[in-house]
């Protein structure tokens, strides 16, 4: 459990660490936007007061650097707006439509409305003219360019984290389903000797009543290789009786735990029959008990509780244990997350995995609460 804590603080920090970068990239490029409307309003001052000189130029005023001034606007829209609201020229303005004067207009006002305005006073009395402008073409890519740059950014996160994670699950999948297979090979050896043990001892003392559980042991051996085996592997599934594997889970457990442990199945009358791997299905449900009793410090009760609808049935294992923290309701299925002093934190896990990929169902933690209990719910369709 700590192991996973610090890997997603790990993995936190690093988001929010790239997050930060982008926002400092945003926040630098706006600066730099703000810069360049300074000095294009700048300009634009310029080039007005070149517009006035020109007007109130006489045949003897040089007007090489004035003209300069006003041709080397190539870039900047502007309106000239006489003392009566008309236009007076224009340039650098591309126009929509056909009604170029009320184009015109409609822009002008909008330059207005943004503040992008400069008054240019005449020599004669009461004449003067309004400069509208607004920013380049470079200007407004440019301060639209950090939010694209930030949306490619998330984009190229996400797609990252999602690679990174498709990576470890699969290697997580290589690694236990090398495990299950290596696990199930092992074992295959000793569970046959103990099978022709078992033979041997019952043609020798056929009236012992300790060796038909012996086989029942050795053949529980058997089924836990097979699901071993059937791990990494898309099983068959078939039709099989719910209430029927669920009995066989409790009646196996209750065998095997304290009498201070009631475990109780509560199922319809009428059978339910969907299609699973019992084998693997029964590995889900026993977990899950086991899980319970440790949770419970083998002392309380579990209740497996079926329900069902015309399309899914729905499967509750309640218990009376420690109960989890709303907070860990997902993380008790990643692996590795474990509260016990001693085990992988592998058995959740699988039996996610289980559910979900080979069943096609779903499986989650539905109530919680510290002190008082747990129920996992497994939804499977019929």
């Amino acid at each position: 459990m700590e192991w996973i804590n610090r890997t997603r603080a790990i993995k936190i920090a690093l988001i929010v660490i790239a997050m930060l970068l982008g926002v400092a990239s945003l926040i630098f490029s706006n600066f730099l936007v703000r810069d360049l409307e300074r000095e294009e309003a700048t300009r634009m001052e310029i080039w007005t007061e070149a517009m006035r000189a020109f007007n109130n130029a006489d045949e003897s005023t040089d007007l090489t650097l004035v003209l300069t001034v006003i041709r080397g606007n190539n870039t900047i829209p502007v309106i000239v707006l006489d003392d009566r609201g008309g236009i007076e020229s224009y340039s650098n303005v591309r126009i929509h439509g056909t009604d170029t004067l009320g184009y015109l207009m409609h822009q002008a006002a909008a330059m207005r409305d943004a503040g992008n305005i400069i008054r240019m006073d005449m020599n004669e009395p009461g004449r003067y003219y309004e400069v509208c402008y607004d920013d380049s073409l470079m200007l407004k890519r440019l301060g639209a360019y950090p939010y694209v740059q930030f949306g490619v950014f998330i984009v190229f996160l996400l797609v990252a984290l999602f690679a990174l994670l498709s990576m470890k699950r699969s290697e997580q999948n290589r690694v236990w389903v090398g495990l299950s297979k290596e696990t199930a090979h092992q074992l295959g050896t000793p569970i046959s000797s103990l099978m022709a043990w078992v033979e041997i001892l019952r043609s020798t003392y056929p009236d012992d009543e300790l060796i038909p559980e012996m086989n029942k042991d050795v053949k529980r051996l058997e089924i836990i290789a097979e699901r071993f085996s059937k791990i990494g592997s898309l099983p068959e599934t078939t039709p099989e009786n719910l209430n029927e594997a669920l009995t066989r889970v409790v009646d196996y457990i209750s065998r095997r735990s304290s009498e201070r442990v009631a475990i109780r199945c509560v199922v319809p009358e009428r059978s339910i029959m969907i299609r699973m791997c019992s084998p693997l299905f029964e590995w889900v449900i026993e977990n899950l008990c086991k899980n319970a009793i440790d949770a419970m410090d083998g002392e309380g009760s579990i209740t497996l509780h079926v329900a069902q609808t015309d399309e899914r049935v729905y499967i509750d294992v309640v218990d009376t244990g420690k109960g989890i923290q709303k907070s860990h309701f997902n993380s008790v299925f990643s692996p590795g997350f474990t509260t016990k002093k001693r085990g992988w934190g592998l058995g959740l896990s699988l039996a996610k995995r289980i559910i979900e990929s080979y069943h096609k169902g779903r499986i989650y933690v539905k109530h919680s609460e510290l002190g008082k209990g747990t129920t996992f719910r497994i939804e499977l369709r019929k």
